[in-house]
């Protein structure tokens, strides 16, 4: 069983329901998931020893959070070059957080990324039976790609 770290940003409690679902997917998958904030991170050796990586925020003004953005430099001074990954959050306008995290994840950090690429859900969805599906589904694809 590998672990996998779900860490998030979220203000109105979407993204983090996002993640609580993902989380569910991986689980179902075989693995364990720990779910959390982004805000419980002040070193980057709290966020090592993991198996793979899904970070998700919500999208605010066309752009992920300020704290989002921190959080992915302090993400940086780990060595996740092939570790599996994903990216999800949510929106009520727009959803370009989600891809931009997953690029981050992609291209800076040199990770493997989910086939899937990334999950950009509108907050009203969430909440649904297909919205459930949609991020359980996605924390199965990232589980699918660990080996047991």
């Amino acid at each position: 069983m590998k672990k996998v770290l779900i860490a998030y940003a979220s203000r109105t409690g979407k993204t983090q329901k996002m993640a609580e679902f993902i989380a569910e997917g991986i689980r179902i998958s075989g693995h364990a998931a720990d779910v959390k904030k982004i805000s419980d991170f002040k070193k980057a050796e709290e966020i090592d020893n993991y198996d793979a990586y899904v970070f998700g925020c919500p999208t605010y003004h066309r752009d992920m959070t300020a704290g989002m953005k921190t959080f992915l430099f302090l993400a940086e001074n780990l060595n996740l070059t092939g570790k599996m990954g994903g990216a999800f959050g949510s929106y009520t306008h727009s959803g370009e957080s989600a891809p931009m995290i997953f690029d981050t994840m992609e291209f800076v950090y040199k990770m493997d990324m989910t086939d899937l690429g990334a999950l950009s859900l509108k907050e009203a969805i969430i909440d649904t039976t297909d919205g459930k599906k949609a991020c359980q589904d996605y924390g199965k694809s990232v589980g699918t790609k660990l080996p047991l």
